[in-house]
Parts: C-alpha cells; structure tokens; sequence
C-alpha cells in the first residue's frame, strides 16, 4: 500500500469545513453582534465587507480557496514524509 493522503480528498474536506465555518461565524455575527468578529474577517478576506449577500458570497469563496491552499502546502509535505518514513521502516531505520 503507497503510503500518503490524497490532495483531492484534503483539498475538499479542508476547504468545506472553512467555507461551513465562515458560514457559521457570520450568523453568530448576526445572533451576536456584540460578540461579533466580522472585524477579522475583514482583514483575513480581500474585498470582504460586513454584510451584504455579495460579499458573504465572496467570503465564502474565498474560505474555499484558503482551504485549497493548505491542502496544496501541507499534503505534498505530508506525502514527503509518509514515504521516508515508510522507507526507514522497512529498511529498519526510525
């Protein structure tokens, strides 16, 4: 079995679970707006405004992509390492 995690299956799952909390976040926003942290989704997403439904579309894209980038970094890292370390176990190295 080649050891390593698929970039695909990441890069999806990654990027569903910022785009469903970004969701999330902004209707705690509405609930809350007290406790309200639209200020940081300014500022972690480009162009995005409190609130319009334009600019929760483009928040939510935005999310995804956040989520396709950590999948194209981290997996390739991952993968890198699964393989040596596969490789170090069956040739008796740790």
């Amino acid at each position: 079995m080649k050891p390593g995690i698929s970039l695909i299956a990441v890069g999806h799952a990654s990027s569903l679970f910022l785009a469903i909390t970004f969701a999330l976040c902004v209707g705690f926003d509405l609930l809350f707006p007290a406790h309200a942290m639209y200020e940081a989704w300014q500022k972690l997403l480009p162009g995005f405004e409190w609130l319009s439904w334009q600019s929760f579309f483009l928040g939510l894209l935005e999310s995804y992509g956040y989520g396709w980038y950590f999948a194209l970094v981290w997996v390739p890292i991952y993968n890198v390492f699964a393989v040596r370390w596969a490789a170090g176990k069956k040739t008796g190295q740790e």
